[in-house]
């Protein structure tokens, strides 16, 4: 590159032989003194290696030439001064390129080196050169750098040592040397051309904006060294880095051009660094809307605080995506799970607080909290340090009154609890290893939308993916894998759960979870879990199992469609209730089952397949369908696939409603269940009164509290052997348990009748 052919720029300053009137023996500046009839200096026309030439006494400690034109020196731009000169006679002085540096306005730019190094004359009449560069960009070989500040020169040299020498002097030459210092010429735009020091110390942020401003199209590059960066950057330009950058948490680096986590990598020189800043950059433009990790793994020390990765932001919605990456977690003390024990009052009438919570400063925000009449998966979402007062993720069902409390704060690769709301939020196609050390992912407190799909959950330590609050709300979980660091443990001793949702419309799909204590704890309702696989079992003869799926919200309004329960039971709770009795709410109701398969091995025989554990007394099943699901039980059958903890309280049998069991195959399984329900009676004997019990068959050994149907199979005879052709009347609920049903015929008689009986009352 030369401006002196590309824009026709004139650099060389006129020849002495044109006058010494545009020659200063001052700064060049407009005004200054010139040479112009001094009787010191003189042109000399014929000098035998110069031709013309400027002859010279030197007569003060620093003798000044400038020319005083106005030398332009433009962004990117380094200039070469030279000049030929010989000592003639009287003390030999030494000789140094000068200048002075104009700035906007014509104003003097301060603090910047005047002058190269000096060279000492040491004989009489030998022609010694001297040069010096100058130029914008701290280069090896620069002498004199003068930033994008400077915007001409006023060139020359000075003379410098004992006065009293005769000094001839050639022209000066100035010339265009850029050309030496771009290695890709047309391609490439330093940032050090523009003022970019790189010591770590000095703000090159103005650097980087002016080099981006002045690349059309070309590339910009960081070249080696340590660039602070003092305020808020934005390159266009596609942006390399050989060297790194600095900033404080607050500042912005957004690259448009290349925004993916390698080139903050290179950027930054720091995975998890490198990772906050382009995270920071992702929800502060909007020119990406995903974030590629390009593969790379980011080996993470610490929990990755997202939140605070982003300080001028507490809340986000609109879609974001991070994909096509791997987090690690790495062992060290900053994943230690923070315990506090503390104790606190609660009141059923404000069902989320806890107050009057001693050394509440102390706790947790995102805490999990345990305690007696405590749920699962209730945490901490908020608090209030002044009042005292914790708010919590869902009610407590018996903590009345005052108690100590033990909140457990896990610590997560990804943790954007520090957001208030974050919304449409996408992670695809990344591996989370926790490595037994972290939990996952937790949410932030509101939000809609958050989705995980096709990526990998490996081996959390306590937790895959948490919810302190409403931000699971429409969660989409999708064709990802769930695998358990406690797959060597029992059931009984596991306590890492996949993850947990507070929020109604939750889609689980197309997953695989393998040996969790649970996989999912579910507060909300409108579910959709269709086509996955969750393992929960282990190497135990007749080991305990537990809930794989949990409701802990009695009407659910949920669709289990077309997935393999393998080893564990749908639980369904109303543990998240401040006042569990029922009491003129939505009882138990709205679960569909369907085209599952549901297997089981090694358990014991009262092992079912769904339980229902009512947490306060008076509740009833209104709207349960189980279709279509194959039941299957090996090394043992069990009793049924249906049961009642009663743990807390029973259902009232007497209100079931709406309950469809139908269609369902059973292979290992003594009593199956259905509903209707139709057995063959067969009278042998002259009766009035005939008794048929539907106990082995009827849900959660419900009561027969309705005859859809009943017809004979053959003739029915009196004991004379008289056919019968009055039908009987029934009798339902019968038994100490409600579950046979009474025929009442007009007189003694025997025979065979097929009978539809139901569990509940279906209108």
């Amino acid at each position: 590159m030369n401006k002196a052919i590309t824009d026709g720029l004139v650099l060389t300053p006129p020849p002495f032989q044109n006058g010494l009137e545009v020659w200063s023996s001052g700064d060049g500046t407009p005004g200054s003194d010139t040479y112009a009839g001094d009787a010191n200096a003189a042109f000399v026309p014929a000098d035998p290696d110069f031709g013309g030439c400027l002859e010279l006494v030197k007569t003060q400690s620093t003798q000044r030439l400038r020319f005083m034109g106005e030398t332009p020196l433009l962004p990117g731009c380094y200039l070469r001064i030279s000049v030929r000169i010989k000592a003639l006679s009287g003390n030999l002085p030494s000789v140094r390129i000068a200048g002075w540096p104009g700035g906007a306005g014509g104003a003097k730019v301060p603090g910047l080196v005047e002058a190269a190094p000096a060279v000492a004359l040491t004989s009489y009449g030998d022609v010694v050169e001297v040069s010096a560069i100058v130029g914008t960009g701290l280069r090896p070989g620069v002498d004199m750098v003068w930033g994008a500040a400077a915007l001409y020169g006023h060139f020359g040299l000075d003379l410098t040592g004992q006065n009293g020498g005769v000094v001839r002097i050639d022209d000066i030459q100035v010339e265009d040397i850029t050309s030496a210092f771009l290695r890709v010429m047309l391609s490439t735009v330093d940032v050090r051309d523009f003022g970019a020091v790189g010591d770590g110390v000095a703000d090159d942020a103005p650097a980087f904006l002016a080099a981006d401003a002045a690349a059309d199209g070309r590339e910009v590059l960081v070249p080696a060294g340590v660039f602070r960066l003092g305020s808020d950057v934005t390159m266009t330009a596609r942006t390399r880095f050989e060297g790194t950058v600095t900033a404080d948490a607050a500042t912005m680096l957004i690259l448009q051009k290349n925004f993916d986590l390698p080139t903050y990598i290179d950027a930054f020189g720091n995975e998890e660094l490198a990772f906050r800043k382009a995270f920071q950059a992702l929800l502060n433009f909007s020119d990406h809307e995903s974030l590629d990790m390009g593969g790379r793994r980011i080996s993470v020390t610490a929990p990755i605080d997202m939140a605070a990765a982003v300080p001028n932001r507490d809340s986000f919605a609109t879609r974001r995506v991070i994909r096509n990456g791997q987090f690690e977690a790495i062992a060290g003390p900053a994943w230690a799970t923070q315990e506090i024990t503390s104790q606190a009052t609660y009141a059923p009438a404000d069902p989320r607080r806890l107050s009057a919570v001693a050394n509440v400063a102390n706790v947790p925000v995102g805490a999990l909290v345990e305690g007696a009449g405590v749920g699962r998966e209730v945490y901490v979402t908020a608090k209030n340090v002044g009042a005292g007062t914790l708010t919590l993720s869902q009610p407590l069902f018996d903590a009345e009154g005052t108690q100590v409390f033990t909140f457990r704060r896990f610590r997560y690769v990804l943790d954007f609890s520090g957001f208030s709301e974050l919304s449409k939020f996408t992670i695809a196609d990344v591996e989370i290893q926790c490595n037994g050390e972290a939990s996952g992912i937790m949410l932030a407190p509101d939000g809609i939308n958050f989705t995980l799909r096709d990526s990998f959950l490996t081996r959390p330590r306590d937790r895959g993916i948490t919810s302190v609050g409403e931000g699971c709300q429409g969660m989409n979980i999708d064709r990802c894998q769930f695998l358990s660091d406690e797959q060597s443990e029992i059931v009984a001793n596991r306590r890492s759960i996949a993850f947990n949702a507070n929020s109604n419309d939750v889609k689980i799909r197309d997953n695989r979870v393998v040996l969790f204590r649970h996989f999912c704890i579910l507060a909300g309702t409108g579910n959709l879990i269709t086509g996955n696989h969750w393992f929960q079992g282990d190497s135990g003869q007749t080991g305990l199992r537990m809930g794989g799926i949990v409701f802990t919200q009695p009407n659910v309004a949920s669709f289990i469609t077309g997935n393999y329960v393998d080893n564990n039971f749908i639980e369904w709770t109303n543990e998240h209730d401040a006042t569990p009795d029922y009491f003129n709410q939505f009882s138990f109701g709205g679960l569909t089952l369907t085209g599952n398969v549901f297997f089981a091995t090694f358990v014991a025989d009262w092992f079912s397949f769904l339980v229902i554990k009512p947490h306060g007394v008076g509740h009833f099943i209104n709207g349960l369908t189980m279709t279509g699901n194959v039941f299957r039980t090996v090394s043992g059958n069990i009793d049924r696939v249906e049961r009642i903890d009663t743990a807390y309280a029973d259902l009232d049998r007497t209100r079931f409603r709406n309950i469809v069991i139908e269609g369902n195959t059973y292979n290992g399984v003594n009593e199956p269940a259905y509903n209707p329900v139709t057995i063959v009676h067969d009278q042998n004997t002259n009766a009035a009164t005939w008794t048929l019990d539907f106990a082995p068959y009827l849900p959660f050994r419900g009561r027969a509290r309705s005859v859809q149907g009943m017809v004979p199979e053959g003739q029915v005879t009196s004991g004379s052997d008289a056919p019968v052709f009055d039908m009987p009347w029934s009798k339902l609920q019968q038994g100490p348990n409600g579950d046979r049903v009474e025929l009442n015929w007009s007189t003694a008689c025997r025979g065979k009748i097929i009978v539809t009986a139901r569990v509940d009352n279906p209108v």
